[in-house]
């Protein structure tokens, strides 16, 4: 992984190289509340999302983009933190892949990144945003880290539940990673996974937060509410 750090978007990138355009701006229309399917001009399904009800203070969101498994579901997406998003006031987007698998895997950044540069647009549209955060289980876990860490100057935080790899083209900007793993994982070994993957971060500079558990290829529930703790929770300045 290469590392650059411009203080703006470089129009010369796209999403060949992984590279998110749009940036968070104040509301243009009001969305709905609750759950709100996302979808195409043609009336494909993208994404499912959901919104709380507005905090009393009228405060924004923290968006969590949520990435599913290979052959998984949005509504799999997204339900990843579904359980936490009332209490923490977190708007989610869950986009589905447009293959099996994200585009990296499948050879290379493109469709999805288009994919998911319109649904961020389309929710800073309609709700007010003040973070944006990338999560992702399994192979959503290595898109969310490579997509995350190609976009640190839009991206935060990176939450990545048994990822098996990061592969970003460059680096731009330092986001704060979560990263989980079973010790029995079977499907992404963590020997060969995170146990690699974490220090290598490290070592690069990346303020990693790594959460072993026992157990498999899974997100266990206090893992889930660890990983909600470390997200909400202001880092030390």
């Amino acid at each position: 992984m290469s590392d650059s750090s411009p203080s703006q978007w470089d129009p010369a990138q796209g999403p060949r190289h992984g590279r998110l355009t749009t940036r968070r701006h104040r509301p243009v229309t009001p969305a709905p509340t609750g759950l709100v399917p996302m979808t195409g001009p043609d009336g494909e399904r993208l994404a499912l999302a959901y919104a709380p009800e507005p905090a009393t203070d009228a405060s924004a969101y923290r968006l969590v983009l949520l990435l599913h498994g290979a052959g998984g579901s949005a509504r799999q997406g997204l339900d990843l933190l579904l359980p936490v998003a009332d209490a923490h006031h977190l708007l989610l987007v869950a986009p589905q892949s447009s293959a099996a698998s994200w585009d990296l895997i499948a050879g290379g950044f493109g469709a999805d990144v288009e994919r998911i540069d319109g649904l961020l647009a389309s929710a800073f549209d309609g709700y007010p945003v003040r973070d944006v955060t990338l999560g992702g289980f399994s192979d959503g876990a290595s898109y969310a880290l490579s997509l995350g860490l190609a976009n640190g100057d839009l991206v935060d935080a990176v939450l990545a539940f048994s990822p098996g790899f990061a592969a970003p083209p460059a680096t731009h900007g330092r986001p704060r990673i979560f990263v989980s793993h079973g010790v029995d994982d079977r499907v992404l070994p963590i020997d060969v996974c995170s146990r690699r993957l974490v220090p290598h971060l490290h070592g690069l500079g990346y303020d990693v937060t790594y959460e072993e558990f026992h157990g498999g290829h899974e997100i266990p529930t206090p893992i889930r509410d660890t990983a909600t703790t470390w997200l909400t929770t202001p880092p030390p300045p």
